[in-house]
């Protein structure tokens, strides 16, 4: 399998430098929807494309009653790219800072893969390729439109994995059981006052102060009000208040970003958060709007899926290539949409450039985070791996 992946992969890496040279932002990806469907042309799929994205889901049948599910993020970033590589971004504004273009040509791969061993499948595999899982929900957009049931019933088990610049060596694969990445909550915050003049402040209502003491408040109850053991991540990222130095403003708020790894720890800070800012501007004399959105749960990896993720990865490329998180990423991931329907796994793979220090490398999302894009062949085979030893039982039973 490994061989037959690295005589592919240049053919990957071909596909993965043009998708990062076009990259899309959102659920409405059309130019890449266009080269992932050539890419599979001529390939035994049933293939549909999304209503209310542009997703492409393709199914492969195999030979029994069993169903994996694979999935690769399609979608780019926001950012100005600035790695000066050759095949740079050619959109302004937009770039693959996160290496969605990486895992959409490994799951290529593994559909040119797995369908050349169609007739040795126990049974069928659905191949998700998903825009917008920056912020756009666009797993939660695919499960409405009904992939998890896309072969003619739900998915026995569902796999996946994402690339990290700063992770090295390139080529080392890691999970763990339980909690794999964060759940993500927005808090943005409105502090109401009375404006004026700079030199009064006695004669004004001045929402600044109010904001600042509830931005302090908020790091404070992270750390009194949480076990450590059961973290919470609280990170201010915008603050708007003012036009002038001596001109109170009526206003003043901030957002924040808010990660947890448990729905206890989530339900808490709902409520602590929601109650600090509304005690300190009743404390001031004046209002306060919060908001506190939900975004995407914990990515949670079902236990006995995550060991034969682990000795799949070992069997596969040997035991060096494997390395176990003791601890869960702080992002988060909409592919946690799927693990909460279907039992799964999702894995890390390096992609730390040749002699990059992993101190110092750019992490993703930066304007300057690069991929090793050797990993693409590698990365196609474990899908590839995953899906046809999970489907050796045909009902997709015990191992």
């Amino acid at each position: 399998m490994v061989a037959d992946a690295r005589e592919l992969a240049g053919e990957l890496v071909g596909l993965r430098r043009a998708l990062h040279r076009e990259p899309e932002v959102g659920l409405h990806l059309p130019r890449t929807q266009e080269r992932v469907l050539r890419a599979l042309d001529g390939l035994p799929l049933e293939i549909t494309t999304g209503r209310d994205c542009t997703s492409v889901t393709a199914v492969l049948r195999g030979r029994g009653d069993g169903v994996v599910l694979l999935r690769g993020d399609m979608d780019a970033l926001p950012v100005q790219e600035e790695t000066g590589l050759a095949f740079a971004s050619e959109v302004d504004g937009a770039m693959h800072g996160c290496g969605h273009d990486l895992h959409t040509a490994m799951l290529v791969g593994a559909a040119h893969l797995l369908s050349a061993r169609r007739d040795r499948l126990g049974g069928d595999v659905v191949f998700m390729f998903q825009p917008g899982e920056e912020g756009w929900e666009g797993a939660r957009t695919m499960i409405r439109e009904g992939v998890l049931d896309a072969a003619g019933r739900r998915a026995d088990a569902a796999y996946g994995l994402h690339v990290f610049s700063n992770l090295g060596p390139a080529g080392r694969f890691s999970t763990r059981p339980g909690v794999m990445l964060a759940a993500s909550a927005t808090l943005t915050v409105t502090v109401h006052g009375e404006g004026g003049h700079g030199s009064a402040p006695h004669q004004a209502k001045d929402p600044v102060p109010v904001l600042a003491e509830m931005v302090t408040a908020l790091q404070t109850a992270v750390t009194r009000r949480f076990d450590v053991f059961d973290p919470v991540v609280l990170t201010v990222g915008v603050l708007r208040a003012g036009t002038r130095s001596n001109v109170i403003p009526d206003t003043a708020a901030f957002e924040a970003t808010i990660r947890t790894f448990s729905e206890e720890s989530g339900r808490r800070m709902r409520e602590t958060a929601l109650r600090v800012v509304s005690g300190i501007a009743e404390a001031h004399g004046v209002t306060a709007e919060a908001d506190y959105t939900e975004g995407r749960p914990p990515t949670i990896n079902d236990d006995e899926e995550a060991a034969f993720a682990r000795e799949v990865v070992a069997e596969t490329f040997g035991d060096e290539r494997y390395a176990p998180l003791a601890d869960p990423f702080t992002g988060a991931e909409d592919f946690s949409r799927v693990l909460r329907e279907v039992p799964g796994c999702f894995l890390a793979l390096g992609a730390l450039p040749p002699g990059a220090d992993p101190d110092k490398a750019p992490y993703n999302h930066s304007p300057r985070a690069v991929f090793d894009d050797s990993v693409v062949g590698d990365g196609a085979a474990l899908l590839t791996e995953l899906a046809r030893r999970r489907l050796l039982t045909p009902s997709g039973g015990q191992r």
